[in-house]
């Protein structure tokens, strides 16, 4: 029985992603970070609020 790691599935990715998938990818992460992290403008954070609640994160 094998089991899966974050650190295999990450070195999975690095052999079948191209450089500017994982640039891609990076970005984005980076940028919804970015977004559910500092954005609270009161209209932008109730929508991230609710954005973070329907992904299942728990806010509270």
């Amino acid at each position: 029985m094998t089991t899966e790691t974050v650190h295999g599935r990450i070195g999975a990715a690095r052999d079948d992603l191209t450089t500017a998938q994982l640039l891609a990818v990076f970005a984005f992460a980076a940028a919804l970070s970015f977004a559910l992290l500092f954005l609270q403008e009161p209209l932008i954070h109730d929508s991230m609020h609710n954005f973070r609640h329907a992904a299942g994160v728990v806010c509270h």
